[in-house]
């Protein structure tokens, strides 16, 4: 599944553990999005909301955000900050291109 980066107008964050890490990372794609028109959003990886055009979940999240969210790009990262999934989804949006599989 794949989405056209001038179609996302929604970046969910979803978590799981509480620990704060994907507060983090959302606050950061956040500031690295600013001026897009992209909004970015956390919530728990059982609440993702139905207008999210993009998940951003750790990859042990990845399978439960699916079943979550279906028929929405899922892209899993394994570590929070510096992670290369997330550097290439905001990549893909400031230039353009297809994000997803």
């Amino acid at each position: 599944m794949s989405i056209d980066s001038k179609d996302i107008r929604k970046i969910v964050i979803a978590c799981d553990a509480g620990m704060g890490s994907s507060v983090m990372l959302a606050t950061t794609v956040r500031k690295q999005l600013k001026g897009t028109g992209v909004a970015v959003e956390h919530t728990p990886v059982n609440a993702i909301p139905g207008d999210a055009d993009v998940v951003l979940t750790h990859a042990g999240l990845a399978d439960r955000a699916r079943a979550a969210a279906p028929g929405t790009v899922v892209i899993p990262f394994q570590i929070f900050l510096g992670d290369p999934a997330v550097t290439k989804l905001v990549e893909a949006i400031k230039k353009g291109g297809t994000v997803g599989a």
